[in-house]
């Protein structure tokens, strides 16, 4: 099984920067993508971007397109999500989560890290 432990979250002036960090241990040589989710109250939670962890291709929501770039290290197992020009409707909860090998939907879920954006 695959563990994450995510980082980075906090409170930031709209227009600023916060870059999250998503660390991930045990059966990693079974990961396929890794992503970022958020949850915003009362709203569905919706995937923010992704990145395939052997190619690199790399996904981003309309929204966040243009202002957050997600990478990875694949020798520290850990994927970031550089987000910029942060906005007041990107405070939210973000999730990490991976998607296996074998499975069609994200399997493994981090405990989420809250990001406020005052305005």
């Amino acid at each position: 099984q695959v563990q994450l432990v995510e980082s980075g979250g906090g409170l930031v002036q709209a227009g600023g920067s916060l870059r999250l960090s998503c660390a991930a241990s045990g059966r990693t040589g079974s990961t396929a993508n890794m992503g970022w989710f958020r949850q915003a109250p009362g709203k569905e939670r919706e995937l923010v971007s992704a990145i395939g962890w052997s190619a690199g291709t790399t996904y981003y929501a309309d929204s966040v397109k243009g202002r957050f770039t997600i990478s990875r290290d694949n020798a520290k197992n850990t994927v970031y999500l550089q987000m910029n020009s942060l906005k007041a409707e990107d405070t939210a909860v973000y999730y990490c989560a991976v998607r296996t090998l074998f499975n069609n939907e994200y399997n493994v879920w981090g405990q989420g890290t809250q990001v406020t954006v005052s305005s």
